[in-house]
């Protein structure tokens, strides 16, 4: 598929009728194979090998409603007490890293009110904090251990 600016790892495809499918850890299910979903399934493996967090604690295509539409988070990680704590969206990594793809994340926190927004194509990622009483937004140079933010909440 396609090179990425993440770990590389053992991932599960198979050939069916319809097409390849790559394993999801966190559906427990096999999924079409697309570039989105390869970023996807490589983004979680680098969370959980390199930054510890926990596979019980994420969760892919996360239903919200939004405006009274349905939508699907890409991931979302929750806190011990199953608080939503991070929102992650992907991009196939032929696609840049807009404002637009900044506005879709902020949208989804509007509901989910997290902490903690990443945005990645596998090339480039953005990880940025959300600090309501002050109402502001910054960048943060990397993205943050799970040990790190779960002590915060």
């Amino acid at each position: 598929m396609f090179a990425l600016n993440l770990p590389v790892f053992a991932v599960k495809i198979k050939k069916t009728e319809a097409g390849r499918e790559i394993f999801d850890s966190l559906r427990r299910k096999y999924v079409a194979l697309t570039p989105e979903e390869w970023v996807r399934q490589h983004f979680v493996n680098y969370l959980q090998s390199e930054k510890h967090y926990p596979i019980s604690l994420m969760a892919n295509e996360v239903a919200i409603k939004l405006n009274s539409l349905s939508r699907r988070c890409d991931t979302v990680i929750y806190n011990n007490r199953l608080d939503p704590l991070v929102i992650v969206e992907y991009k196939q990594p032929d696609v840049a890293i807009t404002q637009q793809v900044f506005d879709q994340i902020a949208r989804y926190n509007s509901v989910l009110r997290v902490k903690y927004l990443i945005v990645s194509n596998g090339l480039s990622h953005y990880c940025g904090m959300m600090d309501y009483e002050k109402g502001s937004f910054h960048y943060l140079s990397e993205i943050p251990d799970y040990n790190e933010i779960a002590i915060e909440n």
